[in-house]
């Protein structure tokens, strides 16, 4: 009996992970396909690199990071599943409307549409996932729920590249934005809302719900947190521009079209990146049971060695060579984010892990998502006169340094991390025998 109802809940968490990735895949399609739509909608609308970097940047960073805050409060006292299926079906609908802009204004507010939506689908995703796994497992769920991102982005590629060379950039918004709102119908009628704190064993206090206030003072009262902040920030400040850019960058450097680049980064980021996500969580719970400081320093030693690789990589003129270099680049720039998540999730009480994932969230996109593509956009503009078509070239090379920046903070939170013994004694509680 008793081994029939564990065979059941490790179907269900399988479950509920399984849709929650599902989800995010459908987060990044509809936020990403404007990369590889950004050279076509330049030449219908007539817009300037720096233009279509705020668009793609801050326009979308600005309100996904600031709604992200009242939102994680709903979450953190309201029922997160209602939460994920009500902005699923936001951000799908103004993904399909973004394909109706005539001007650059009516593609920022479909932009801020999107934004908003997307606000509502990690944090509760991240707390749900939190009391279905335990902190031993929890850097691994993780993982697995952010190849969302990697098969996102790959599915956007493919089929952005593929509708707009068949039937032109705005079919491509209407084709991927609508499908999200069966998902959302998927997730409101077979998730199952799980008790706070479940997975640990921990008491859910009710009547205990901290404020914004309390929430911030209590994290930046964790050294590891400020340090994971910091790295996390610089980290995705490199890898939305290269995401962002890269599409463009081949069409202006290496003269490939839309569909061609479709294919060969879909399965670039698709796989590679799946790959770096889902062995990012893995490894870091791996080493990191046997010493505290590797849950971070795992992802900083890769973001390091991988820097020589991404510069060779723009640097090159064989589509071949370029294309193997930008490999390594995608597989240490998806190796990050679960662990990061991981760790603010077990620092985080119960009734603030909504909110400890959003103000992470805040600050990853205000500075990677809102000036990543946007400082690429702006360096390409001051390079171009000197540079020409290859300004995007040098500004992407230039940019990629900032990951050496990123992996010192990696290791400076490791150290912090290790010296927080509440956190350390959590997971050796858990630790298995």
């Amino acid at each position: 009996m008793e081994n029939k109802m564990a065979k059941s809940e490790s179907f269900t968490r399988r479950y509920v992970l399984g849709v929650l990735v599902l989800v995010y895949t459908f987060n990044f399609i509809d936020r990403q396909i404007l990369s590889i739509l950004l050279e076509a909608i330049k030449a219908d609308l007539l817009l300037s690199d720096q233009a279509l970097g705020f668009l793609s940047g801050f326009a979308f960073a600005a309100f996904y990071s600031t709604m992200g805050i009242p939102i994680a409060i709903w979450s953190d006292r309201g029922n997160r599943r209602n939460l994920i299926a009500i902005a699923l079906s936001v951000w799908s609908i103004m993904t399909a409307l973004s394909g109706l802009a005539q001007n650059f204004w009516h593609l920022a507010l479909a932009r801020i549409g999107v934004a908003i939506g997307e606000a509502g689908g990690s944090p509760p995703s991240h707390s749900l996932i939190s009391d279905y796994y335990p902190p031993r497992k929890r850097a691994t769920a993780l993982g697995i729920y952010a190849l969302g991102i990697p098969f996102g982005i790959m599915f956007g590629l493919f089929l952005g590249g593929w509708i707009n060379e068949a039937f032109g950039w705005r079919k491509a918004f209407f084709i991927v934005g609508l499908p999200g709102i069966i998902l959302a119908l998927v997730v409101r009628f077979t998730i199952t809302e799980p008790e706070r704190g479940i997975s640990e064993n921990k008491q859910d206090q009710k009547d205990n719900k901290p404020s914004v206030k309390e929430t911030f003072r209590y994290l930046l009262s964790k050294p590891a947190f400020v340090q994971i902040s910091i790295a996390n920030s610089l980290a995705a400040f490199v890898g939305y521009g290269v995401i962002t850019w890269y599409p463009a960058f081949l069409i202006r450097t290496h003269e490939l079209g839309t569909a061609e680049i479709g294919l060969w980064l879909g399965l670039i980021m698709g796989l590679v990146g799946g790959a770096g996500m889902y062995l990012g969580g893995f490894l870091s719970d791996k080493f990191g049971s046997r010493d505290t400081r590797w849950y971070l320093w795992t992802p900083g030693v890769i973001l390091v060695v991988t820097v020589p690789f991404g510069i060779a990589g723009y640097i090159a003129e064989n589509l071949v060579l370029v294309l193997m270099w930008f490999a390594p680049t995608i597989l240490a720039g998806n190796f990050w984010q679960a662990t990061s998540f991981a760790q603010v999730q077990t620092m985080a009480q119960l009734r603030m892990r909504s909110m400890a994932s959003a103000i992470l969230l805040f600050l990853i996109n205000i500075i990677g998502l809102g000036f990543g593509p946007w400082a690429v956009g702006i360096l390409s503009d001051v390079l171009q006169p000197i540079y020409g078509k290859d300004s995007l070239r040098w500004s992407l090379c230039f940019f990629s340094l900032l990951n050496i920046w990123a992996g010192y903070h990696f290791y400076r939170a490791g150290l912090r991390l290790a010296e927080d013994k509440t956190l350390f004694e959590t997971i050796q509680d858990e630790k298995p025998g």
